[in-house]
């Protein structure tokens, strides 16, 4: 099936549902300027060595690590990076009475900064814009914490405790708040279409939301510029660029 039909067959599926759960990933940020992790041209790929900043032992244990993740975060284009039409489309999809819950990946806050209800976003993986103590667990703005590391400390320590800082993320090593994982799975075992944006599907928990929603009856439409281990059970996938497929999925796509 060429990008035509895929996209053709997916406006189809996503006008007949009803109840719509979103899994968004790095891929809908992409055309914000974010780029994604595992694509040829992601972070990862393209430094393999910088995936060592997301794993919480090494971050916890080194020092190094902790510093090189400072600096990545100060340079973040996330706080650059504006909300694009894939975002705007899930907020008109909103309004227009049929989502059941935005299940996103991403930690940079676009869907909220675009319009989305937060009390419909859950973050599986966290987000950027709040840092958390390890040590007392207490919580704050992430910019307080990157004002300190611009005026010259490399690795800024809890001012209650003096623990380590980190932003309030999921890394490799950590595990989902439950309370979110309920949600999402609630989310997820309750929509008639389950509508999955931007993600390889390659990182669990969150990837094995698909075959639940496919278990319990949802149809999936995949839009996602490479394959995924899902593809085959979906009812239609879409290669198209994915802000700009998102968009006419959403409003109805006309020849």
């Amino acid at each position: 099936m060429d990008d035509f039909e895929g996209l053709v067959e997916a406006s189809a599926i996503v006008r007949r549902a009803r109840r719509i759960t979103v899994l968004s990933g790095a891929g809908i940020s992409t055309d914000s300027g974010i780029p994604d992790f595992r694509s040829p041209n992601g972070v990862w790929t393209k430094n393999p060595g910088a995936e060592r900043t997301s794993n919480i032992e090494s971050y916890m244990g080194d020092p190094a690590v902790r510093r090189l993740s400072w600096r990545q975060r100060v340079e973040s284009p996330a706080w650059r990076a504006e909300p694009n039409d894939g975002h705007r489309a899930l907020v008109r999809l909103e309004r227009q009475g049929r989502l059941v819950a935005l299940l996103t990946q991403n930690i940079d806050g676009l869907h909220q900064k675009a319009g989305s209800d937060p009390n419909l976003v859950v973050e599986l993986h966290g987000t950027i814009r709040r840092v958390v103590c390890w040590g007392c667990g207490e919580e704050g703005p992430m910019q307080a914490a990157l004002d300190r590391v611009r005026a010259g400390d490399p690795d800024p320590a809890c001012v209650s405790c003096g623990g380590i800082l980190k932003s309030a993320t999921i890394s490799f090593g950590q595990s989902l708040d439950p309370e979110v994982v309920a949600a999402a799975e609630r989310a997820t075992r309750s929509c008639d279409l389950m509508l999955v944006i931007g993600t390889t599907l390659a990182v669990h928990p969150a990837a094995s939301l698909v075959p639940l929603a496919f278990s319990a009856g949802a149809a999936l439409v995949i839009v996602n510029a490479q394959p995924t281990p899902y593809d085959e059970i979906a009812a239609a996938v879409v290669r198209t660029p994915i802000s700009a497929a998102v968009a006419r999925l959403v409003d109805g796509y006309s020849t």
